[in-house]
């Protein structure tokens, strides 16, 4: 691709954004798909007569009762009572009550895995700016005349086979692809052309524009400036004269222009592999047999990309959907893929006889570049040995997801 003059976007590029909905409560309703289509809020403060703590994410049913983000959970208790407290007060509407459950970073953090291989899967170049959402250079991957049909497929798969829902915008540049993801929010696909960039941000409002908070929005209304369409149409000189360069800035985005790459955010820290099951198996020997070939992947993976690790761990997903973790830490970075594949193996002994859906394999906290690796001649194993466990939600029996298809996809993620 040709260079370009600053300022001006590229209709060549496909940029992508997806957005997972509500991605907390999506995770929670993995684990008790009872909550689906029932008002959920996840965060602080759930336990039977405490209100303190905020709200993390709230799902569209509990928004339609006033439940927002970042509200305090005393706040959003009286909009939306718990539900297990309304069955057994009188003077509460169990029909405007609803459930909570507390913050499972974890937990996310492995379904966001499963998600982050699937866009790594499908594009060359992926940005992750959260646990829940992405940006993707899908330039090379397909063109204008098909990207409806990318999006579509892109979000059909994570939905079959993770088992949340994404939005997924697509745009020439970073700043609209953005924008076009929360457009039709849940479950949206908006596909803004590069002919059509203008039309589609003329009536966005100020505030939802990249780079614009709500100080500077109120510096704008003060102006008469509503909507992109206004600040498009606007003075630039007066702009910069205000803002300063970031003026510009605001200019080029409200007209569409935003020569921004899709660039990864540094080198990653950790690299995995993961694969399911089509069926949730106890035979060890498969198990072992799948890890161990996940240990050579990641290994040689490691080694290509030129990267050191100091932890190698093993993750076990058991029915319902259990979330177990194991690592082992090492006494300093090496590059020594025969040592990964004793190291996992060890691990998963602990795990004989359980009943096994997914597993996956993960080295981490590496290095790059010119650093020395460490002798572990005669190392005998467990140095700094670690094990954490996300189960699933103490209120009501976790059921099965979507079985996902067994396909092998590889992850980098931070």
């Amino acid at each position: 691709m040709g260079a370009r003059l600053p300022g001006v976007a590229s209709t060549d590029r496909i940029v992508a954004h997806a957005d997972m909905d509500c991605f907390y409560a999506s995770c929670e309703r993995l684990r008790e798909p009872a909550l689906r289509e029932e008002p959920l809020v996840v965060g602080m403060g759930y336990e039977p007569g405490t209100t303190n703590g905020a709200v993390a994410t709230a799902s569209y049913e509990a928004r339609a009762f006033g439940v927002e983000s970042a509200q305090a959970i005393s706040e959003a208790l009286e909009r939306l009572p718990r539900k297990r407290e309304a069955a057994t007060d009188p003077d509460l509407d169990i029909e405007r009550s609803g459930f909570y459950r507390p913050v499972d970073i974890p937990f996310y953090e492995s379904v966001s895995e499963d998600v982050r291989e699937i866009l790594h899967a499908n594009a060359g170049t992926v940005r992750e700016v959260s646990i829940d959402e992405a940006y993707l250079d899908v330039t090379a991957e397909t063109t204008w005349d098909e990207v409806e049909g990318f999006a579509r497929a892109l979000k059909d798969r994570i939905e079959t086979e993770v088992g949340v829902v994404a939005s997924v915008g697509v745009a020439p540049n970073m700043s609209t692809a953005k924008i076009a993801s929360d457009a039709e929010k849940p479950d949206g696909q908006v596909v803004v052309r590069p002919d059509a960039v203008r039309d589609f941000l003329a009536p966005v409002p100020v505030e939802d524009l990249h780079g614009v908070g709500p100080v500077t929005a109120r510096t704008l209304r003060e102006q008469g400036i509503e909507t992109a369409g206004d600040l498009a149409s606007a003075d630039r000189h007066a702009l910069i004269e205000t803002f300063g360069e970031r003026g510009a800035d605001l200019y080029d985005r409200a007209r569409g222009e935003d020569d921004r790459e899709v660039t990864p955010k540094g080198q990653p820290k950790s690299l995995s592999r993961e694969s399911a099951f089509v069926e949730a198996t106890d035979e060890m020997g498969e198990i072992e047999e799948r890890v161990l070939a996940l240990a050579a992947a990641v290994a040689d993976r490691a080694t290509r990309k030129g990267a050191l690790y100091r932890t190698i761990g093993i993750k076990v997903v058991t029915p319902p959907f259990d979330v177990n973790t194991r690592a082992r830490s090492l006494p300093g970075p090496v590059d020594d893929p025969p040592l990964v594949e004793r190291v996992v193996g060890e691990l998963l002994e602990e795990f004989e006889g359980e009943r096994v859906r997914k597993v996956g394999v993960r080295v981490s906290n590496l290095e790059f570049g010119a650093a020395a690796q460490s002798s572990l001649d005669g190392w005998a194993g467990a140095d700094g040995e670690t094990g954490d466990s996300t189960t699933g939600s103490p209120d009501e029996g976790p059921v099965d997801p979507v079985d996902p298809s067994g396909q092998v996809s590889l992850s980098e993620f931070e």
